[in-house]
Order: structure tokens, then C-alpha cells, then sequence
């Protein structure tokens, strides 16, 4: 038996699942989006933390050399104040041109490797060395 027409075209006409198609089709570019975002913000906290470092191990060496101490004591302080960073991957450096004169500038220098990654995809948008610089004068 034959279903009259009009039954047929109000199915066709229907929109039950419509909302469903649509989310399939906006999900993936959602999800890669919101995934994007937090390496970026990972990123971004990779970054304050090493300017936040280099700045506590140049102050770190404008006092140290009245304790006696030396740029060794800076380059610790940068790695003490980078903990939640890879140690192994992150590089300190401490320029001093002269470490016995007041008024020379010291400079401290913390960089670490990042990566941007398209999440599911497994394709590097960005990457290569975050690096922060602070420098001070000598007391």
C-alpha cells in the first residue's frame, strides 16, 4: 500500500536531525580551535615563566657579588624560578663584561623550546625558542 503524498513530502520536509548534522560538521573545527587555544596558552605560560625567570636571576646578580658570589648563583636562581619548566631542555646564559664595577650591566638570558601543534592532525604550526632577556646595572 502506497503512502499518499503529501505524508511523503512532510517527511521530506522535516528537519528532525538537522541539529545533529550540524553539529557533526562544526565539531572538528571546534575541537581544533579549543585545542589550538590551550597550546597557545600553554605556549604563553612558557613565556612569562622564563621572563619571570631571567628577571629573578639578574637581580639575583646584581646582589650576589656582595655575598661573594658569582654568575653561577644567578644561572640558579633562573632555574629555580623556571621549576615547572624541562631543565634539561632549558638554556641560561649571564653575561657580565665586568663583574667587579658598579654601574656594569649584567645580562640573563633564559630560553626554552616550544611547539604549536594542530591536535589530531599531528601538523607543527609554530615552533622553535622562546627566549627572555633582563638585564641590570651593577650596585
Amino acid at each position: 500500500m502506497k503512502k499518499p503524498l503529501h505524508t511523503l513530502s512532510r517527511r521530506m520536509l522535516a528537519e528532525d536531525g538537522q541539529s545533529a548534522a550540524e553539529f557533526a560538521l562544526v565539531a572538528p573545527i571546534l575541537l581544533v580551535l579549543v585545542l589550538g587555544a590551550i597550546q597557545f596558552g600553554t605556549a604563553f605560560n612558557t613565556w612569562v615563566t622564563l621572563t619571570d625567570a631571567a628577571r629573578a636571576g639578574a637581580r639575583k646578580a646584581i646582589v650576589a657579588r656582595f655575598n661573594g658570589g658569582s654568575t653561577s648563583d644567578a644561572v640558579q636562581a633562573v632555574r629555580d624560578s623556571a621549576s615547572s619548566l624541562d631543565q634539561a631542555n632549558l638554556a641560561v646564559s649571564v653575561t657580565d663584561p665586568q663583574w667587579n664595577t658598579p654601574g656594569s650591566e649584567v645580562t640573563v638570558t633564559a630560553s626554552d623550546p616550544y611547539s604549536i601543534n594542530i591536535p589530531l592532525l599531528g601538523i607543527s604550526v609554530a615552533s622553535g625558542n622562546l627566549t627572555a632577556t633582563s638585564k641590570e646595572e651593577l650596585e
